[in-house]
């Protein structure tokens, strides 16, 4: 089954950047967009493409509360309303660019873990300014990520952008440490973590990287 734009309805899922408020007036209350579960844990995805792994990851784990970010307009209407015919109370979907995103919206520790998977890698020298993960990003990302424990997950298929994300994880070694990468629990069988783009690189035999960085307290 299909849908267009036309007949996409991101419901109470799905927020655009304006709805945010004004940038400059300091973080929002992020668990007030979770009226049912305002306590539950709060996680967020970064790229959330068409919202498969939001949706498998959000329906086995109802007691966290999940948050993902999609900058492009067609993904983030496509997976907010795929998670609202799903009926997930524990997702909110947000149109918006990430780093502008954190920066300016998200409050200190609030994260228990931070999903990027097959960000966007770049590939051209004189685009790699534009590369997310960085290592003032995961410095930025040290700040909203909680203490005991917290955890970045990061899975790419481009072999020159995973070595750039070690790198970038070295100049930060006092802030995080990194370990081998376990696959969420709504991984299917034989995935590393689910998302639409690891099924279609997988048909296409690509190898796949990961990691996770674990905030040092």
């Amino acid at each position: 089954m299909t849908h267009n734009a036309s007949t996409m309805d991101v419901g109470q899922v799905g927020l655009e950047n304006e709805a945010l408020g004004p940038f400059d007036q300091g973080p929002l209350n992020l668990q007030d967009w979770f009226k049912q579960t305002p306590n539950n844990p709060l996680e967020l995805e970064i790229g959330s493409g068409k919202g498969t792994f939001l949706l498998n990851q959000a329906n086995k784990t109802p007691e966290v509360n999940y948050i993902g970010l999609e900058y492009a307009k067609a993904y983030w209407r496509h997976a907010a309303d795929r998670c609202r015919r799903h009926g997930l109370t524990n997702v909110k979907l947000i149109h918006t660019e990430a780093d502008f995103f954190v920066r300016n919206y998200v409050p200190n520790e609030c994260f228990k873990q931070v999903h990027i998977y097959f960000p966007d890698p770049w590939p051209k020298t004189r685009h790699h300014k534009r590369r997310l993960v960085q290592a003032p990003f995961l410095r930025e990302l040290h700040r909203v990520i909680a203490f005991d424990g917290g955890q970045i997950r990061i899975a790419t298929d481009h072999a020159d952008y995973f070595q750039w994300m070690l790198q970038h994880a070295q100049q930060v070694t006092d802030l995080w440490e990194p370990l081998p990468f376990e696959s969420p629990i709504s991984a299917g069988e034989g995935e590393l973590v689910g998302t639409n783009f690891e099924r279609k690189y997988r048909r296409e035999g690509r190898p796949f990287h990961a990691m996770i960085l674990r905030k040092r307290a």
